[in-house]
């Protein structure tokens, strides 16, 4: 196991493109961390700067309290697994995940024991004298994990890993991720553009997106309180739902205008409110419930979905802004049907249009 700590880390390319932006992070023992944000956000730099396959342009990196910014990546004691697979060729299944054990000359009976391990942990005990040309993208994956896996290191990179399999494959080989590594105290660093696998793997997550750092939370502090519109967009399937809302008083009391409807915000549950006379509204899909009363919001039915064990459906406003609600698989709503609706007053969030900051209610 290994903790790695990254400080004020920033990669400027030689066209001058700012692709990570003094980026602080820790990663602790054994724990699994997602680097998770869009395509050209700054994930692969930052992994290949902690892998030794980039120079840092500033700032320093600590792999078990050593600063590693001018060690080369032999010298990292990291392992590393690839979106390509990178297997070779004229090596069976059991020969490419030994190499590494073989090239530091542990013994064979070792070499055995731990391939074996993990051929029978990652379900490719069958197929370990196969070839890679006659493997399925998934099986040649998982073989890619082994190899990775079977040395040991004090922090594991998994770049994309699952990127290439279909949504069933991925499902069951991420299941499998985690339960190597929690069952061998790992500590991983896993790169992804997949909110909702990150969500599911992970220990913490850290969000990146224009090369900065958005936000570093369990999967549980990320879904539900995102620190910033960002996070709030990109996080959960689908997104947060966020509405310009505007506070004004009469008569002693707090009334919001949401989308053109002038509602009580006591009638509405809402209790405390942030002190700015306009603010962002944030709510995700599963704390919309259809209710009628003086604190609803009415709408109608633009999209309807029954995705399994929960329906989705899209209500518009007379604004044009539309609402996202998350409901239970007996829920059926009629396109166009007219309906009222309301918020969970204890899990709304509250967020600055200025600098698009969460901000608290006072």
């Amino acid at each position: 196991m290994g903790t790695v700590e990254l400080r004020g880390v920033w990669k400027i390319y030689d066209n001058h493109f700012e692709a990570v932006k003094g980026i602080n992070a820790t990663l602790n023992n054994g724990e699994f961390v997602s680097l998770l944000g869009p395509s050209g956000c700054g994930k692969t730099s930052t992994l290949r700067m902690i892998a030794g396959l980039e120079n840092i342009s500033r700032g320093d990196i600590f792999i078990d309290g050593v600063r590693v910014n001018e060690l080369q990546p032999g010298d990292r004691n990291v392992a590393m697994a690839f979106e390509s697979y990178a297997l070779y060729p004229h090596l069976t299944v059991y020969e490419n995940i030994a190499y590494p054990l073989r090239i530091r000359k542990i013994a064979e009976a070792e070499i055995q024991q731990r391939v074996d391990a993990l051929c029978d942990s990652l379900g490719i005990t069958q197929i370990k004298n196969q070839y890679p040309s006659s493997l399925s993208g998934g099986a040649q994956q998982r073989t890619g994990l082994a190899r990775a896996l079977v040395r040991s290191a004090s922090l594991y990179l998994l770049d994309e890993v699952l990127s290439h399999l279909d949504s069933h494959e991925r499902a069951m080989l991420r299941a499998e991720i985690r339960r190597v590594q929690k069952l061998m105290g790992l500590t991983a660093l896993f790169v992804t553009h997949d909110q909702l696998e990150a969500l599911a793997i992970s220990d913490k997550i850290i969000v990146l997106n224009d090369g900065e750092l958005q936000q570093i939370g369990s999967p549980e502090e990320i879904y539900d309180t995102p620190a910033n519109l960002f996070v709030a967009g990109f996080v959960g399937e689908p997104a947060m739902t966020t509405i310009v809302v505007e506070r004004f008083r009469s008569e002693g009391e707090d009334f919001l205008m949401i989308a053109g409807q002038r509602i009580s915000a006591k009638a509405m549950g809402l209790t405390s409110l942030p002190d700015a006379e306009s603010f962002i509204l944030g709510v995700r899909p599963k704390n919309v419930k259809l209710e009628s009363g003086p604190g609803s919001i009415l709408g109608r039915v633009h999209t309807f979905e029954v995705l399994g064990d929960f329906t989705l459906a899209s209500i518009e406003l007379a604004s044009g802004d539309a609402i996202f609600m998350s409901g239970d698989a007996g829920l059926r709503l009629n396109l166009d049907q007219q309906v009222a609706f309301a918020f969970d007053p204890k899990k709304v969030l509250y967020y600055d249009r200025k600098t698009t900051l969460r901000i608290n209610a006072q």
